[in-house]
């Protein structure tokens, strides 16, 4: 079974084509600026790149693209688009409704569109994706949606309700939803077969998908009982671009002192924070490093507060569980940042906790980076969100 894992933005439309047999990537690649001028990137496994200017006036052009890439010329991976069994798509907010995965349907697309108001930068742009590949696929090939937002369902309402008049919930449906669910599950699920606790049963972790976008997740039992995203992917800590949690009453102080509309401080919090924001240099950690030895004492400082903050919401994560046994470190930061990994891990030193320094040197690769005799184990776990989504919709598809 071929499926196709799509990830629609605004004006992008992320793929890959995973052959289940194996789950294997058989192709992957980009369209961007859909609806401006037009980029579009398509990768094989064996080795294939290509990068072309193109013009796609819309999601459905977008998928002409994909398809023509897929079927034809030197990046061609299947004969023809009936071997593509069936489409996945990762949707960002499910609200409460959606705790698991679903097939698509003309309810759950509107659902998908009821909850635009809690993630209007993604969700209507996965109804478009939905309604594009149904479009240039045919309604007779099954379409699943997976939600970022379903791993944290199982969050109690301590965990989830914010200090607000509860009418805002009631009406609103204002709580904590967490992110990067799909990456949180992948991992999770991973550490617990290396732990030998397929399932999670008796175990307590902590995930940290550490990224441009950044969450941690307590999970006990293999379910979520906390994550540091809430309404919105803009809580928690210190990200590339995003403030993360920041004293409501800062925020009402500078829209008021520069008169600023909440669209234009919401540009603030979400795009010109964090550590692009503290550094004045960049939001990506390779130009952060660089300006670091170079002695910039901003980067610096922008390193250190997003290292502090992350220890900071480890070890309360360790007291909402009761004790930690392992510590998974994920995606662009957290499989390539040794020093930050080594420096979360050492201020845990108190608890038993001991690095391999070695074995943490290594990038991009699975590993277990603390010592044998270190009282919490840590391992660094590459993500894999499009293979959750991939075995999610063979699992809804076989079921048909």
């Amino acid at each position: 079974m071929k499926i196709l894992v799509i990830n629609a933005g605004s004006s992008s439309l992320k793929y890959q084509l995973i052959d289940m047999d194996g789950e294997v990537m058989l192709a992957k690649g980009n369209c961007e600026r859909i609806g401006i001028d037009g980029k579009f990137t398509h990768k094989t496994s064996g080795g294939y790149s290509s990068t072309v200017d193109v013009e796609m006036r819309d999601h459905t052009a977008a998928f002409e693209q994909v398809k023509r890439a897929l079927t034809e010329g030197e990046g061609r991976v299947v004969e023809d688009l009936s071997e593509v069994s069936a489409i996945g798509h990762r949707i960002v907010q499910g609200g409460s409704k959606y705790d698991h995965s679903v097939l698509v349907t003309e309810e759950v697309i509107q659902d998908i569109a009821g909850y635009a108001s809690l993630a209007p930068l993604h969700n209507a742009a996965h109804v478009q994706g939905i309604r594009a590949a149904i479009a240039a696929f045919g309604e007779k090939v099954p379409q699943v949606v997976v939600f970022d937002t379903a791993f944290h369902q199982t969050m109690p309402p301590k965990a989830y309700m914010f200090g607000l008049p509860y009418a805002y919930y009631e009406k609103y449906k204002v709580r904590r939803y967490g992110f990067h669910g799909t990456s949180h599950r992948y991992v999770s699920a991973r550490c617990f077969e290396l732990l030998g606790r397929p399932g999670g049963v008796g175990t307590k972790i902590i995930t940290c998908h550490l990224g441009n976008g950044s969450s941690l997740a307590a999970i006990s039992d293999g379910k979520v009982i906390d994550t540091t995203m809430g309404l919105t992917p803009l809580d928690g800590f210190l990200m590339g671009t995003r403030s993360g949690a920041v004293d409501p009453s800062a925020v009402l102080f500078i829209m008021e002192k520069e008169g600023l509309t909440p669209a234009q401080m919401n540009e603030i919090l979400n795009k010109k924070s964090g550590v692009l924001g503290i550094s004045g240099v960049s939001s990506d950690d390779r130009d952060l490093d660089k300006a670091r030895a170079e002695g910039n004492l901003r980067a610096h400082l922008a390193w250190e507060l997003r290292t502090y903050q992350i220890i900071k919401y480890v070890g309360s994560y360790i007291s909402a569980l009761g004790g930690v046994d392992a510590i998974v470190f994920t995606a662009g930061i957290g499989e390539n940042q040794s020093l930050l990994r080594s420096e979360v891990l050492k201020s845990l030193s108190y608890l038993g906790v001991r690095v391999n320094e070695e074995k943490n040197q290594i990038r991009g690769q699975e590993i277990e980076i603390t010592t044998a005799d270190s009282t919490v184990r840590a391992f660094v776990i590459p993500t894999n969100e499009e293979l959750v989504i991939a075995r999610d919709t063979r699992a809804l598809v076989n079921q048909l």
